[in-house]
């Protein structure tokens, strides 16, 4: 049964651009004492799409040797090629992860039916020891394997009893769970969503695999727990403590050009990067093609780190203890903000 937080752990870089070991070790360290379910390497999250594969095997190790024993290791080895995701489901399994992510296969664009037979169905029987979680998220993807073969998959494979629902679809979760089962577990994508999703008797997902937790883990686990043991009331108030930081994930603002204002959208995880360097985590820059924030960016982000502190500070605090900070100080120290924006 899965059920509860799972953190889509950010993939921590030097200045120079590398992968930052002892920062990743570090992050992985304060999940598991934060009291999360579990950890997902190299998601999106985890800026999969500009990780070599040496370094996606990398932090897949890592997160496998240092979760084992406290809680779920998830290995995102989904592509866009079913050669190479088995490539890299073989080397999850031999890393020690018991859960693999399989995103919808990008750009090349398959149906659901090609999704289901020919990219999730030769990786469940390949490997009938690891749980096979299919994500669904056509906003990234272009594509989406539907709930009718989420549900046939569900049928032939003991092993694939799950998914990470990332639709933003209330109603296409709703025929996820009809067609699946009171049994199936249905994870949110998508942290706004998550509420909603555990709430809704049409769907009643069990947890979610969250991006904020990189943060807070704490309070998300405590949120997910409430919702779990039906304390409607609990999960509002942690709602609104944590609705700040769950409309930050992707950060969009107007600017201006030469020519006209544009929206500007700051996807994930350059927000909850930029965030956990202003309250001094180890997360580094984004890889190329993701940059900065835009100073408007980096000001939102800002005002809701600011709004936390002073209206929910336990949220926060744990990100104190454990890496030994002044949150308060740190959101009023210009300094912290240097070299996370535009500057033109």
């Amino acid at each position: 049964m899965f059920g509860g937080c799972y953190t889509a752990i950010i993939t921590p870089f030097k200045p120079d651009g590398s992968v930052d070991e002892a920062g990743l070790e570090k992050l992985i360290e304060y999940q598991i004492a934060s009291g999360a379910q579990g950890v997902l390497a190299v998601g999106t999250t985890g800026e999969s799409p500009t990780l070599t594969w040496e370094e996606h095997n990398h932090v897949t190790e890592a997160v496998c040797r240092l979760v084992k024993g406290h809680g779920r290791a998830i290995a995102g080895t989904g592509s866009n090629s079913t050669a190479e995701t088995l490539r890299g489901t073989e080397h999850a399994a031999h890393a020690g992860a018991d859960t693999v992510l399989l995103v919808d296969p990008y750009y090349n664009g398959p149906s659901s039916l090609e999704i289901r037979r020919e990219y999730v169905s030769p990786v469940a029987k390949a490997f009938p020891e690891i749980q096979v979680i299919p994500y669904v998220i056509p906003g990234r993807t272009g594509t989406q394997l539907l709930p009718e073969d989420l549900a046939i998959l569900a049928e032939e494979y003991p092993n694939v009893q799950t998914v990470k629902e990332a639709t933003g679809e209330l109603a296409n979760m709703a025929r996820t769970r009809t067609l699946c089962g009171k049994n199936y577990n249905i994870l949110s994508g998508d942290d706004d969503k998550t509420f909603d999703m555990m709430t809704r008797a049409d769907i009643r997902a069990s947890g979610v695999i969250s991006v904020i937790s990189n943060a807070v883990p704490k309070a998300v686990q405590d949120f997910t727990d409430a919702l779990q043991a039906g304390d409607r009331a609990k999960g509002e108030r942690m709602l609104n403590a944590l609705k700040p930081l769950f409309g930050m994930v992707t950060v969009k603002t107007q600017e201006k050009t030469p020519y006209g204002e544009v929206t500007c959208r700051a996807r994930n995880p350059l927000a909850i990067k930029t965030l956990m360097n202003i309250l001094g985590m180890p997360a580094g820059p984004c890889r190329r093609p993701l940059g900065k924030m835009t100073r408007n960016g980096l000001n939102t982000v800002l005002n809701v780190a600011r709004t936390i502190q002073t209206e929910s500070p336990e949220v926060f605090a744990p990100v104190e203890a454990f890496f030994k900070v002044d949150i308060e100080k740190r959101l009023k120290d210009a300094s912290t903000l240097e070299g996370l924006a535009y500057t033109d």
